[in-house]
């Protein structure tokens, strides 16, 4: 069986799938909504950067005193 044609074969199922889709793409949608806040409101407002608010630069350093100091 030829890699191409397998790889095209592939191609349109998940092609034909997600055009015949109704009720899929409406969970679809709401799967990459959840998804964007998970990783990227959350990010911004909860995980502030630490490291580049204490180090001031050195980051390298800043690790490496705070690895030793413990």
């Amino acid at each position: 069986m030829d890699k191409g044609n397998f790889l095209h074969k592939v191609y349109h199922l998940y092609y034909d799938g997600f055009r015949q889709m109704t009720l899929g793409k409406t969970l679809w949608a709401i799967i990459l909504i959840k998804l964007f806040v998970i990783f990227v409101v959350l990010k911004l407002f909860f995980f502030p950067n630490f490291l580049k608010q204490h180090a001031k630069g050195d980051e390298a350093g800043y690790v490496a005193n705070e690895l030793t100091k413990r």
